[in-house]
């Protein structure tokens, strides 16, 4: 499946916590915090769906790693509030590193030796191979089309023909 078919859909609450690896109830709780809201709607009363972008589950799923690793949740949102200013395209480059105190950004490996002087202990998160387990993830899950709400299952996202077909009721 292409990036740009991934792009353009949705996905709702249960789709996310999976390709991202998380609980539901970790999902609504960062929700309701606004630590990772969905971009592309919110909730809107009992039994409305959340639906997420692409963008969103990425930023999910290395919150989770972030997590994962013992750094704190109030640099988490700081890492989060830097990541949703960047464009799509540009996460795919960036690495996160952190000594379990800051957390840095990294687009070249001169920053990465540079961080690495300091002595400190410090990993890395390469959002570009989280980017590709989150898009293998979403392969094989449904997929909501935000325009007219239809659901997109995987391996019709993978035929943009056939989607099209679908969409015209051929």
């Amino acid at each position: 499946m292409s990036e740009t078919n991934f792009l353009d859909l949705g996905f709702r609450g249960t789709t996310a916590c999976t390709a991202a690896g998380i609980s539901y109830r970790q999902l609504d709780y960062w929700a309701r915090t606004g630590l990772v809201e969905p971009t592309i709607r919110g909730a809107a009363g009992s039994g409305s769906q959340r639906l997420y972008s692409f963008k969103d589950i990425l930023v999910l799923k290395v919150v989770k790693r972030l997590l994962d690793t013992g750094v704190s949740l109030q640099n988490i949102r700081s890492a989060v509030t830097h990541l949703r200013k960047r464009g799509v395209d540009d996460l795919a480059k960036i690495t996160l590193m952190s000594d379990g105190a800051s957390i840095y950004e990294c687009t070249n490996s001169d920053e990465i030796i540079d961080l690495l002087q300091g002595g400190q202990g410090v990993f890395g998160i390469a959002i570009g191979k989280v980017w590709n387990e989150v898009e293998g993830s979403l392969a094989h899950l449904q997929a909501e089309n935000p325009d007219d709400g239809s659901i997109v299952t995987g391996a019709e996202s993978q035929d943009e023909l056939a989607a099209r077909r679908k969409l015209r009721g051929a």
